[in-house]
């Protein structure tokens, strides 16, 4: 028998009218069973969000801070547990199921610190003219109201802790909803924040299906949407809320440039090595996994062969086994999709050098060359384990490539150069640039977001929490400074 799972409805159990099944998309397999709240519940978690926003709000930071502690240690305790849980709904391999349930431990113990630092008050001087006399301002943030957070598939639990962990910790309330294909993992962060002392209210987690949305979306007790997911839905909720404030975490095609100066046998494996284990993981379900490699012509020829060796290494199958490095797309549907842009590539002449071939949800680490730059696959995200490289002659065509697109989230520059890093810097038109490596790297700490159409806003947990909040000034008068 299958076990029903329960969502959290302002901090406590509840069940709905129906449920629907969680399946495995490597076996097709039932994982679980999901209640779905009813329209009344749903009610019921946005007012008692919306009634208790002033009382969390002015909680003690020791006290948002211990329960965050605390949902971090019980993951850590859980690793496995919840590892295991990852793989079966989502289909990503167990490794990397193991490193997504240490990032979210680390995401909730940032938050933890961030609650204890947070809002300390900022002072300033307002005697530089003579209106200011004796007059001193102090800066502290607010929240701007409850946060209604939509999390997506690819990382079922570190990015709903990635719109979780920094509202507690600005103390927003918080209405997650999970997604359909992969609510088990985010349920489970329920079941952690249900053991500390958060007020009633404070927190729900609803599986609500996506089409039931656009309702909680207008809702105008929910002032702050934090979105991540495809560039079409994120714009489309921007669209129709101007008027609320909405951080959108969306799409990229990610691209690795190498350089003329990476140029050893030991640069070049290196560069390959990472190219194919970040081209694959999660299936290439990642907004900032490796798409596109831009090599310089006087490297290209020695580091082709090198991608697709390193890429035909990767060991693909059944994602509970150790050894696997790429598992099953969420969906078969998301890999004819892949199949579908690849094939259309071919066609129009690119160059197949490896992969091309799907078995029902699974996609084979694939390698294009010479893809010609209308294919679908040159110009959208494809969110599969598909790679196209590309040759260019020098750092100014190389850049040039990496700015044609319509996305900008993060690019990864090969070069020893320090001078060629502060250019890219400079020059790339992305929300990050990773150095002596792939686009793929994200600390959980640092700023994360695009530009273009990938997005507006950043997440990492400080810096969601300024995009949770804002400044109010308080002006003291008659002080001797």
């Amino acid at each position: 028998m299958t076990s029903t799972h329960a969502f959290w409805l302002a901090g406590r159990q509840a069940t709905g009218e129906t449920t629907f099944d969680v399946t495995s998309p490597w076996d097709g397999r039932v994982v679980g069973q999901v209640s779905v709240p009813t329209e009344v519940q749903v009610e019921e978690a946005v007012a008692a969000a919306y009634a208790v926003r002033d009382e969390f709000a002015a909680t003690p930071a020791h006290v948002r801070a211990a329960a965050l502690d605390h949902v971090s240690k019980r993951l850590v305790e859980r690793t496995e547990e919840i590892a295991q849980l990852i793989s079966a709904e989502n289909g990503k391999p167990i490794k990397w199921a193991r490193g997504e349930v240490g990032r979210a431990v680390s995401v909730f113990r940032f938050a933890a610190e961030e609650a204890r630092r947070f809002n300390g008050g900022e002072a300033q001087r307002l005697d530089t003219d003579l209106g200011g006399q004796g007059r001193l301002a102090l800066t502290r943030r607010f929240p701007k109201g409850v946060v209604l957070g939509i999390a997506p598939f690819n990382f079922p639990l570190n990015l709903c802790a990635h719109k979780i962990a920094p509202a507690i910790a600005a103390g927003a309330p918080i209405i997650l909803k999970p997604a359909p294909a992969t609510p088990l993992s985010g349920l489970i962060i329920g079941d952690l924040l249900a053991e500390t002392e958060l007020p009633a209210g404070s927190w729900s987690i609803l599986p609500v299906s996506n089409d039931r949305m656009p309702a909680l979306v207008q809702d105008e007790r929910l002032p702050v949407i934090s979105f991540t997911g495809s560039e079409k839905v994120g714009y489309a909720i921007m669209d129709s809320v101007p008027r609320k404030h909405c951080t959108l975490e969306l799409g990229g095609n990610g691209a690795a440039v190498v350089l003329a100066d990476w140029a050893s046998d030991e640069d070049l494996d290196w560069a390959a090595t990472r190219i194919a284990t970040f081209s694959n993981y999660q299936g290439g379900q990642s907004c900032i996994s490796v798409q596109r490699v831009i090599a310089d012509a006087s490297v290209y020829d020695r580091l082709l062969p090198r991608i697709v060796a390193a890429v035909e290494a990767q060991v693909t199958g059944d994602p509970s086994d150790d050894k696997t490095d790429v598992g099953p797309l969420v969906s078969e549907d998301a890999a004819q999709r892949v199949e579908s842009w690849v094939d259309e590539a071919v066609r129009s002449g690119a160059a197949l050098l490896t992969g091309g071939k799907r078995d029902g949800a699974s996609y084979a680490p694939t390698v294009l060359a010479d893809v010609p730059a209308e294919a679908t696959i040159s110009c959208e995200e494809v969110f599969g384990p598909v790679l196209t490289v590309r040759r260019v002659d020098g750092e100014a065509e190389a850049f040039a490539a990496v700015n044609d697109s319509k996305y900008g989230l993060q690019a990864g520059v090969f070069t020893h150069d320090l001078q060629a890093a502060f250019r890219a810097h400079r020059a790339l038109e992305v929300g990050g640039v990773v150095v002596g490596d792939v686009p793929s790297y994200r600390a959980d700490q640092m700023p994360y977001g695009g530009v273009k159409q990938s997005g507006v806003g950043r997440e990492g947990v400080k810096f969601a929490m300024d995009d949770y909040t804002y400044e109010r000034v308080l002006v003291l008068t008659g002080l001797a400074l």
